[in-house]
């Protein structure tokens, strides 16, 4: 996750890892380029929720940032969470 500094424009970022799909191997034996996604809010410092370890669904747009695909502002919904000991 990303946090912008007050005197910057603010934004939410992570990057989330599909689990399902970590890992797979293609026929050629790499892996699939697109196990991992940017995501982020502008104009948010947080987004209720979204922390290390929530599994989630995410509705949006994709496009390419510094060549990794990224959502901005995407719809999301929380599926679970782990639970901390």
């Amino acid at each position: 996750m990303t946090h912008q500094p007050p005197s910057e424009q603010p934004f939410f970022s992570a990057v989330v890892v599909d689990t399902l799909r970590h890992g797979d191997q293609r026929a050629s034996g790499g892996k699939k380029p697109y196990d991992r996604l940017r995501v982020i809010w502008l104009g948010r410092t947080r987004v209720p929720g979204i922390e290390a370890g929530v599994e989630l669904r995410l509705n949006g747009m994709v496009t390419q940032v510094d060549g990794l695909p990224a959502m901005f502002n995407p719809r999301y919904e929380i599926l679970s969470r782990q639970e901390h000991l």
